[in-house]
């Protein structure tokens, strides 16, 4: 699949940091269980990579993207754990020649309409605005959109669940990512149930 396909079947995407990996595989379980199948993992721990491959052991059905690949070796790592695709804060040509002939599906991160150019330039027609700012970012991509009407993004960044249905409400967004549906506290407290609850909350934001 593409990146946009993986993203389409989302409304929310989970951003998650990895402090465990003996837990990654059940909270992959809780977010499946309550209807989100896409979410990325951040390679900003040491647990991160294990815990990647844990969570795609446990949830096969889920599509489990490594974010924060800065180098070809980050996608060399992310491919070996099993990552369905990649995630970037930012872009380089020597980034995207490593997830291209990974044949990695690829959100590489942009922040200026020069970024967007050079990004789908590139060959990426899906973006990540980062960061979004909370609320901010929708008056970007409103802005953002009759230059690039090719480009969709997913905004991440400082976004609350309160602002995911205005974002979604954009023609050129595709998805919002964001850390509220797994918190810090409710993964160390291993309160599964909780994080489904969530999970099942931002899975029904998409507008009909």
């Amino acid at each position: 699949m593409d990146m946009r396909s993986i993203l389409q079947a989302t409304a929310v995407m989970p951003v998650l940091t990895v402090q465990d990996a003996t837990t990654a595989g059940d909270l992959a379980l809780a977010l499946a269980e309550g209807g989100i199948t896409v979410f990325e993992v951040l390679l900003r721990t040491p647990a991160a990579i294990a815990g990647l491959a844990a969570m795609v052991r446990a949830a096969p059905q889920a599509h489990i993207g490594a974010g924060t690949l800065l180098h070809r070796d980050d996608v060399l790592r992310a491919v070996d754990a099993g990552a369905h695709f990649g995630v970037s804060p930012a872009l380089t040509p020597g980034l995207a020649a490593a997830v291209h002939e990974a044949r990695l599906p690829f959100l590489p991160g942009v922040n200026t309409p020069s970024e967007v150019l050079a990004a789908w330039d590139l060959g990426f027609d899906t973006q990540k605005l980062f960061p979004a700012q909370g609320a901010q970012g929708v008056a970007w991509l409103q802005a953002i959109g009759p230059v690039f009407p090719l480009v969709h993004f997913c905004p991440t960044g400082g976004i609350r669940a309160a602002d995911v249905p205005t974002y979604l409400a954009l023609s050129n967004c595709i998805a919002v990512g964001g850390s509220w549906v797994a918190p810090p506290d409710l993964v160390q407290r291993r309160d599964w149930k909780a994080i489904t609850a969530l999970a099942r909350q931002a899975s029904a934001m998409r507008p009909a």
